[in-house]
């Protein structure tokens, strides 16, 4: 099979060609169709990411066909459509057994902890547990864009924010995750405030319905979210980002008892980013963190999509193949993404 390889953390990204996988007794071999280019594959390509080891294949966003099933998986069939959580949970410990497997100790992800979907196959353990049927009207690309991006804003805002109708959402940073979360809180009927210091990524948000637009390069973005929500702040704030400066624009910018939301990944060298915390004791602010979403809320969100209330497609902006999505690997950093890459194996 082919497969975008790397033998050295930011060193050369190469088409090799590898044995297809084998599925072990639970787990099955994916033909993959379909899979995204985010912004952690570039992470791992760097070496931010420890539990990666070399030689790697990245990619842990995709959609496709079962190839090859091991003798122990009973709920899926050879060809049957499917994607997969881009953190898989062992299925038995205590919270995998009680809905949370985005948290399970010993999951395994594809793309770091184990090969990725840059190649034609890509193995996943434990199947019965953690593949997820895909219905008929979702189409590969638009399943492979729910990835990590949009799973996991979607669960962020419903399970962590508890976002209603009735609130203010401040979002800060439109790339993949920023533009899912403006599009899901929209869904729901809440108000949002997007903010970024790039215009295309804004008027991306723009075309997405975002109430009010800020670009925090031209003016101060805790300063204008209080003046448009009478110096109140927001209900919640989202870092879709990760960095020092827009977590903290997060925290300040809510009212109090407001929540800030975690996206982003905060990836300093001693682990550590300084949180404004007299702000939330102040306030009594809620600083929460989410980390992907289990196999088990997939349904509630495709039936969203499939109803047509909310449209990833929408965030698809370039369709590329295997060679160049590892041109635009090495160089993912220095790129504005104001949309979804996707990454087709039959290009």
């Amino acid at each position: 099979m082919r497969a975008i390889y790397f033998e050295e953390f930011n060193g050369p990204l190469t088409i090799k060609d590898l044995p297809i996988p084998t599925p072990n007794k639970d787990s099955v071999v994916i033909k993959v169709e379909a899979t995204g280019l985010c912004r952690s594959d570039w992470h791992g390509y760097v070496g931010h990411d420890t539990d990666i080891k070399l030689p790697h294949v990245p990619g842990h966003e995709f959609a496709g066909t079962i190839h090859a099933i091991g003798e122990n998986v009973k709920n899926f069939q050879l060809g049957t459509r499917v994607t997969v959580p881009f953190v898989n949970g062992c299925g038995t410990c205590t919270y995998c057994k009680s809905g949370n497997a985005q948290v399970c100790p010993t999951q395994t992800q594809p793309g770091f902890t184990q090969f990725g979907s840059f190649a034609e196959y890509v193995e996943i353990k434990n199947a019965d547990f953690n593949l997820i049927k895909l219905p008929d009207e979702i189409d590969f690309n638009t399943a492979a864009a729910l990835g990590c991006r949009f799973a996991t804003a979607y669960r962020g805002l419903t399970a962590r924010a508890q976002l209603r109708p009735d609130q203010v959402i401040a979002v800060f940073g439109c790339g993949g995750v920023g533009l899912s979360a403006i599009m899901i809180a929209k869904a729901i009927g809440a108000k949002v405030i997007a903010v970024d210091i790039n215009e295309s990524a804004l008027n991306k948000a723009s075309e997405l319905k975002a109430d009010y637009i800020i670009n925090s390069k031209s003016e101060d973005p805790v300063k204008k979210i209080l003046e448009l929500t009478e110096n109140h702040g927001v209900d919640v704030a989202v870092d879709a980002l990760g960095s020092e400066i827009t977590a903290n624009q997060s925290v300040n910018s809510l009212k109090r008892r407001g929540k800030h939301i975690q996206l982003g990944l905060l990836l300093t060298k001693d682990g550590r980013t300084p949180i404004p915390m007299a702000r939330a004791i102040a306030y009594e602010l809620d600083l929460l963190g989410s980390h992907g979403m289990a196999a088990v809320d997939y349904p509630g969100m495709l039936q969203l999509i499939t109803s047509g209330k909310l449209k990833p497609a929408e965030l698809i902006t370039n369709v590329i193949s295997l060679e160049e999505g590892a041109l635009q690997l090495k160089n993912l950093d220095q790129a504005p993404i104001s949309g979804v890459t996707i990454i087709s194996t039959s290009k």
